[in-house]
């Protein structure tokens, strides 16, 4: 009578025990669902992993979390001694004036151009069976740039801070920086920015 007393009680015990830790189970499952990972857009992105922590100098831009994941404001294609392919993107606040055509752009505006070498594709051209497909190739030196707008802070520069970055995330250096301004100048009438939208 004692035995079978002892082995119900065990049984139930390990029944209770069996329920607890599928409860856990199903806590640690429903946890990991609700609880935000690290996306890759808080992630330093390719080309900004050691170095994202240091800012540009001059001007004190680092590199912002996700900025991969920008809309695209346009493409474009430099030749001569750069002779690149760059996609410019644009943070929420860019976004909104780009579409609604508002100028100046408001505070807080990020504009982020990426560059790499425009090369020949000798695989897209043997489908073609001609020379005619080109494709980005490896980032060069002034493989990221960014414009951040602030009225206040680079009131000396009309308002727009300039940061240049290596494939490495490694910053330009402040003679470079420099000359940002100056030539975005031309540029007035756009509020010194150069790339329109493209639908």
């Amino acid at each position: 009578m004692r035995r079978r007393f002892v082995i119900r009680g065990l049984r139930k015990c390990v029944t209770v025990l069996g329920v607890c830790l599928a409860l856990a189970a199903c806590i640690v499952l429903l946890a990991s669902s609700i609880v935000p990972q690290r996306s890759k857009a808080a992630q330093p992105e390719a080309g900004a992993t050691a170095a994202s922590s240091e800012p540009a100098p001059l001007f004190g831009i680092r590199i912002p979390a996700g900025y991969r994941d920008w809309k695209l404001v346009s493409v474009a294609h430099e030749e001569g001694n750069l002779n690149d392919i760059r996609a410019i993107l644009g943070n929420d606040v860019a976004i909104k004036a780009y579409r609604q055509g508002t100028l100046p752009f408001a505070d807080g505006t990020i504009i982020a151009r990426l560059a790499w070498k425009y090369v020949p594709s000798e695989e897209n051209n043997k489908v073609f069976g001609r020379a005619q497909s080109f494709v980005a190739g490896a980032a060069p030196d002034w493989y990221l740039q960014f414009m951040v707008k602030d009225s206040k802070k680079y009131a000396a520069t009309r308002g727009w801070g300039y940061a240049q970055f290596d494939e490495n995330g490694t910053p330009a250096d402040e003679a470079k920086l420099r000359t940002c301004a100056p030539c975005h100048e031309p540029a007035a009438a756009s509020d010194f920015v150069f790339t329109r939208y493209t639908p």
